[in-house]
């Protein structure tokens, strides 16, 4: 029976007073100035999967971890919410779950749900019971507070400590948390990323990290890590503390239909009071959303674009030389592989509109591409420099191509159509059946006649694309 008692216990602050304020009211008064100063929700109309979350202290960490908090929608309810952390201290094979009792900080106590860890436990070989690993390891416990605060301390924790540098274990720990990573549950991943650098290639160092988090490939994570290694950076210790956690993170969303947004990003130099520039530790804020399948840009991806293209076309026309492509500073649909068209309006008169279907470039690589390409459409007179001032520019950001068995599956309007017999193709943008006010067989017989080459009937023989646009104009 004593056993059995001293096995059942609860796993209290460890780091309380340190890392956070360490009594209920000045750690709820640090929360809300945190939270204050965080930034804001980003407007998405996705579902909102993971955090990547820092775990220093909250005098240099705090604001960009409430950041990635503050993503999470207003009154949110999950079944769980699974914390992914590396541990400091143990190494071993595997993921340590906890499930000898429950959490506790100075808000209170949060229920584990023991029953699904000892599932896990059981049905895993790489998830295990060492609960030591989790008693004195700051990574997870930083995140609690934070998560307390968000959702009235109303949630179910999975607790979750790696304990391995091995991307195998890795894929398999994401493999046996897969089933589990729906719209039911959040998950949390825990990583501060550079240490030690000075502040300006902590800037650098981590930017690329995080580049190659939201570009969704573990392999390239891997990559861009051994490459940050291999720079002789003066005092850099590791460009990404708890990569392991983040691995098992792509490797759970690797090949679907997931995006990744920057949210925020500052180091230890930033603080107020103890910044050191000198050495540094860095902090992202990165949101992981499950897509719907729809386009969806913000206000200020749109107006990026538009100031891209109509740069780029600017600078062509008055030197008669392509521009370096300026690379995005945001994340999201920028830089995502995307089709797009460019079109270009002198006084309201089309004189240019080039573009192309997803394949290698990202939608920011794309825009700027066809906006030079557009500006020397054959089809229309030469733009001339003095012409600039009275340029409108119309961007369609396309969704991937979906092959249809019939023409009952056009929505005039809504659809783009493309059409593909052998070496002959063409396309109409959706809002070509708006501007021209044509019925399904003009469309299709236009496309294929005029854009195609194939006839006015070739279609009937050729095979049938749609896809849809998000429009804007600039």
């Amino acid at each position: 029976m004593e056993n059995r008692l001293q096995k059942y216990k609860n796993r209290e602050a460890a780091v309380a007073g340190r890392f956070y304020p360490g009594t209920k009211q000045a750690l709820r008064s640090e929360l809300e100035h945190l939270f204050r100063a965080a930034q804001k929700r980003k407007e998405t109309p996705y579902q909102l999967q993971a955090l990547v979350s820092p775990h220093a202290g909250y005098i240099f960490s705090g604001e960009v971890a409430a950041s990635a908090f503050n993503q999470i929608p207003e009154n949110s309810s999950y079944k769980r919410i699974f914390i992914i952390a590396s541990s400091h201290r143990y190494h071993f094979n595997g993921g340590a779950v906890y499930n000898a009792g429950n959490y506790e900080t100075p808000l209170g106590e949060i229920d584990v749900d023991i029953k699904l860890a000892n599932q896990l436990i059981r049905s895993s070989k790489v998830i295990v019971e060492k609960n030591e690993a989790h008693q004195l390891e700051h990574s997870l416990e930083v995140q609690l507070p934070l998560l307390q605060y968000k959702l009235n301390n109303k949630f179910m924790l999975v607790p979750i400590i790696i304990g391995t540098q091995d991307p195998d274990v890795c894929k398999h720990l994401a493999n046996a948390l897969k089933p589990y990573f729906n719209q039911e549950n959040l998950f949390i991943f825990s990583t501060d990323f550079s240490h030690y650098p000075a502040y300006a290639d902590a800037n650098k160092i981590d930017f690329h990290t995080a580049q190659a988090i939201c570009g969704n490939n573990p392999k390239e994570l891997l990559n861009v890590l051994n490459k940050h290694k291999t720079q002789n950076i003066p005092n850099l210790a590791t460009p990404l503390c708890s990569w392991p956690s983040v691995l098992t993170l792509l490797y759970l969303t690797e090949s679907q239909n997931f995006l990744y947004e920057k949210i925020e990003y500052k180091n230890s130099g930033d603080a107020e009071i103890y910044g050191d520039k000198k050495k540094v530790v860095g902090y992202w804020a990165i949101a992981c959303y499950k897509k719907n399948g729809e386009l969806f840009i913000t206000n200020e991806e749109k107006s990026e674009l538009l100031e891209k293209a109509r740069t780029a076309i600017t600078h062509f026309i008055k030197s008669g030389e392509k521009a370096k492509t300026v690379p995005s500073g945001s994340g999201g649909i920028l830089n995502e592989i995307a089709g797009a068209f460019v079109s270009i309006y002198i006084n309201n008169e089309l004189r240019g509109c080039i573009g192309g279907f997803a394949r290698t470039k990202t939608l920011n690589e794309m825009v700027q591409s066809m906006a030079v390409s557009a500006a020397c459409d054959i089809r229309f007179e030469n733009l001339q420099e003095k012409e600039l001032n009275n340029m409108q520019l119309e961007i369609s950001v396309l969704t991937p191509l979906k092959k249809i068995k019939s023409i009952d599956e056009i929505e005039l309007g809504k659809h783009g159509i493309y059409i593909k017999k052998g070496l002959n193709t063409g396309t109409f943008l959706p809002q070509v059946a708006k501007k021209t006010d044509w019925d399904l067989e003009k469309f299709l017989g236009h496309c294929s006649r005029d854009k195609a080459g194939l006839g006015w009937e070739g279609w009937k023989t050729a095979e049938l694309f749609t896809y849809e646009a998000a429009i804007f104009k600039g």
